[in-house]
């Protein structure tokens, strides 16, 4: 049985990591109706390895402009009416997407869905602390600390991305934090109670790795949503405490190093929200 969704895979310079992925979609026990691979600017011989390896599959090149555009290029590529993620270097397990789909089956007003996950750090399996525990619902507040899903556990419908735009492509890292804020402002979210993907980390190129300081990236989101005016009363009041409070930490680091593009950010963020 075919789904009706395309699975958008970004990457670069992970030709070690990517048939990792790309094998555990081949292997799921319901097959995706599309399969996008958007490498983005490789130069490891991704493009090369996976025409000649994977030529069923729909392949994209572009120039490096961010894991953001590179979901976003496989999203506009891509006809079918579910659309998932998988990062290029996690994995899913064989049943993700059946299950999924009967999740959805079972909740037909639902537009987004997410999964648990297993973590892997260095090779090693390790626990997630009590902060990232997964949940569904209205998962708004939640979601304001810290990115509240993983990119590679959800599936989506594409009329969500119609109505409330696609991944920012100014922000080099919290891109998934940005997009879930606005949809999870709006809208519930269905959970999968189930691990169905192996998420891997502690690598270099991680995006964790390579920008320090990520709550820089997630004040600037939360100032985007406030300025959008679309919350609720309390959700307004949820997310002008947070960016105080990230603003603040965010301070304290920028002035023990002198850096004065944060100092200057943050103070110009709670001027603006007329935040202490």
């Amino acid at each position: 049985m075919t789904l009706p969704v395309a699975v958008v895979i970004p990457t670069f310079n992970r030709a070690h990591t990517l048939p990792r992925a790309i094998d555990s979609v081949l292997q799921q026990t319901n097959a995706p109706n599309e399969i996008w691979i958007v490498d983005d600017g490789s130069v490891d011989g991704t493009a090369d390895y996976v025409t000649t390896q994977y030529p069923e599959l729909s392949f994209v090149y572009q120039d490096n402009a961010g894991v953001s555009a590179a979901r976003n290029t496989g999203i506009k590529q891509s006809n079918s009416p579910w659309i998932a993620f998988l990062d290029s270097d996690d994995e899913w397990l064989p049943g993700k997407l059946e299950q999924q789909f009967a999740a959805i089956a079972e909740n037909p007003d639902s537009r987004i869905f997410h999964t648990d996950e297993i973590w892997i750090r260095n090779g090693k399996r390790v626990n997630p602390m009590q902060k990232h525990k997964k949940q569904g619902g209205d998962i708004f507040t939640q979601s304001l600390a810290l990115c509240a899903m993983s990119p590679s556990t959800v599936i989506l419908h594409r009329s969500l991305l119609q109505d409330e735009g696609l991944f920012d492509e100014t922000l080099p890292a919290c891109e998934d934090y940005d997009l879930w804020l606005r949809l999870c402002s709006l809208h519930e979210v269905a959970f999968l109670d189930k691990p169905l993907v192996r998420k891997y980390g502690g690598h270099a190129d991680q995006l964790s790795k390579k920008h320090w300081g990520m709550d820089r990236f997630r004040v600037i989101s939360l100032s985007k949503l406030l300025r959008r005016g679309r919350l609720t009363e309390s959700q307004e009041l949820a997310a002008r405490s947070m960016l105080q409070e990230k603003c603040r930490v965010l301070l304290i680091g920028a002035e023990k190093r002198e850096n004065l593009d944060i100092i200057e950010l943050c103070s110009q963020l709670l001027a603006e929200f007329e935040l202490r």
